[in-house]
């Protein structure tokens, strides 16, 4: 299995706007979110990248690809069906190739000099099958995510065959059925939001979207009958992900990326010095 293509999905009406945002990259440079997740993903070897957004925002976002304007497209979503929707436009793009996907109101900060994604593609390209990242959370986030469940492949530290997915459990839900064997008590293995998928998702997204009697469709949705289907992997990351959807999530992510880059002293200097301003006026 080769790699050659990513969908991004930017197409919820309540985000719309995150991938405009302008951060500050590990490079100390100044750039969109949407440039640094193209960048993420060009470090991964990908060729060519299909983000799907709301009807009219294509020019905006086309002005800040930058460099990777040459290897990028625009799809929109027309209806309002969901984030299983919003990938299904793509499928003409995809054209019947297995893919990388990212959606764009998360930064994702790698430990290391290889980028998540191209972490990710090298274990899917060896395992020849869909492979999601995930990562150890604690249960008072399951809100905001979907989760998986399964077992860990032998002699493989961080890689888990998957047997159920859940759409954004409860507690009670996921400790009856998500339970992962080697985590903490009270945490389990959600969606890191970096997948790989096979053209199998995508004819499992059709079918999910002509039987919806709500016109709705998720992604745990489809991934849930593609554990039924095929081989289907998750990868747990050591690497961070950072929503910036959530409070606070855009400034959250900026000190995340300034920490691990070049600017990390000086940063903690300014920190250290506000930390400082604060005792003092609270005197």
């Amino acid at each position: 299995m080769r790699i050659r293509k990513a969908v991004v999905t930017a197409a919820s009406p309540a985000q719309r706007r995150l991938p405009l945002q302008n951060l500050v990259d590990r490079d100390g440079q100044e750039r969109s979110v949407l440039g640094i997740l193209l960048e993420e993903i060009v470090r991964a070897r990908v060729e060519e990248i299909c983000v799907v957004v709301c009807p009219g925002d294509a020019g905006n976002y086309a002005s800040i690809t930058g460099d990777h304007a040459g290897r990028v497209r625009f799809v929109e979503q027309t209806e309002p069906r969901g984030y299983g929707h919003a990938i299904h436009c793509a499928r003409q793009f995809t054209a019947g190739e297995p893919f990388l996907h990212l959606v764009s109101d998360h930064l994702y900060v790698s430990r290391s000099q290889a980028s998540c994604a191209a972490e990710l593609i090298e274990v899917a390209e060896a395992e020849d099958c869909s492979v999601s990242t995930v990562q150890a959370t604690r249960e008072g986030h399951l809100k905001q995510f979907g989760a998986v469940g399964g077992q860990r492949l032998a002699g493989r530290d961080r890689l888990y065959k998957v047997d159920t997915v859940l759409e954004k459990p409860t507690p009670t839900e996921a400790e009856q059925r998500i339970v992962v064997p080697g985590l903490r008590a009270g945490h389990y293995l959600c969606f890191f939001g970096m997948h790989v998928l096979t053209p199998g998702v995508m004819a499992i997204l059709e079918e999910l979207l002509v039987e919806s009697s709500t016109g709705v469709v998720t992604l745990s949705a489809a991934l849930s009958e593609l554990a039924r289907r095929e081989r289907y992997l998750a990868l747990q990351m050591t690497h961070r992900r950072y929503d910036l959807g959530v409070r606070y999530g855009l400034l959250t992510a900026q000190l995340a990326l300034g920490l691990s880059g070049r600017d990390r002293d000086e940063i903690l200097s300014q920190l250290v010095e506000l930390m400082a301003l604060r005792e003092t006026a609270a005197k």
